[in-house]
């Protein structure tokens, strides 16, 4: 069971479908310690035991700001082992993010600036808002991006536009992000959510074990050679084939009906 959270707000927006929403909206919903903590345990506990959650839609309270990154008015004064402490929460809610077995979608309603994008990156995909702009801006803060921004960012744009987007710390805008492969899709403000929810209910009602199967052997084939990864994939392949869902998934093309997957 989820609990309740004091800086995030959860709830179950459609069938197997989890709505998570970074709920500060009076700082832009900026991470605190508490943020990250909050994070870090809904990643654990979706990664130990996800029940019958099929996929997760993230996004940001408030509808100007999807998140600003770290909490700056908070970090002002840190020592730097209290600085670094807090950082080593926020490392941790990432990677795990990153083990989360079911997809992620980000749903950008706002700006994404600095640990905001880092989140939206570390996010499986993303949908944003037209109006949206986005930003790494650590080095103007005589900081750089640790959240995995020089990672995720190289690997969405390639090196050379990621060097330009690090370095200078400018915005870019929701266009830009779509052109260059941050973003999946554009949205109006009123269709985003809809659009975000259409598509993580698609994924909902596909087999889960398969879904978590081919976003596994995605996630580690890519640090891979294409050999390797070929062989990884056809490991994970094999795991599906005596499921009772693979069983369904056949069954149910032959008798020309909608499947009813179990997740087994």
């Amino acid at each position: 069971m989820i609990p309740d959270y004091a800086t995030i707000k959860t709830e179950t927006a459609a069938p197997h479908v989890l709505l998570v929403t970074l709920n500060r909206p009076e700082v832009a919903n900026a991470f605190n310690t508490q943020m990250g903590r909050d994070l870090l345990d809904l990643w654990a506990r979706l990664v130990a035991e996800p029940g019958d959650v099929r996929c997760v839609v993230v996004t940001g309270a408030g509808g100007r700001v999807f998140c600003a990154g770290g909490d700056l008015k908070e970090r002002n004064g840190m020592s730097d082992a209290q600085w670094q402490a807090q950082h080593e929460i926020f490392e941790r809610q990432y990677w795990t993010l990153l083990d989360c077995p079911m997809p992620v979608i980000a749903a950008i309603n706002g700006h994404a600036y600095a640990g905001g994008l880092e989140f939206l990156l570390a996010c499986d995909f993303a949908y944003a808002v037209r109006t949206a702009r986005f930003a790494l801006t650590e080095v103007t803060l005589g900081i750089m991006p640790g959240a995995g921004g020089t990672q995720f960012l190289p690997r969405a744009v390639g090196e050379r536009r990621a060097k330009e987007i690090i370095l200078t710390g400018k915005p870019f805008s929701a266009e830009q992000a779509y052109e260059w492969g941050v973003l999946n899709k554009l949205c109006d403000a009123e269709t985003l959510m809809p659009e975000a929810m259409e598509t993580a209910s698609a994924i909902a009602g596909n087999a889960p074990l398969s879904v978590r199967q081919a976003k596994k052997s995605m996630a580690y084939g890519m640090q891979m050679d294409l050999k390797t990864a070929f062989r990884f994939e056809v490991e994970a392949y094999n795991r599906l084939v005596p499921t009772e869902d693979r069983m369904e998934g056949i069954r149910a093309f032959n008798e020309k009906r909608k499947p009813v997957f179990k997740g087994r």
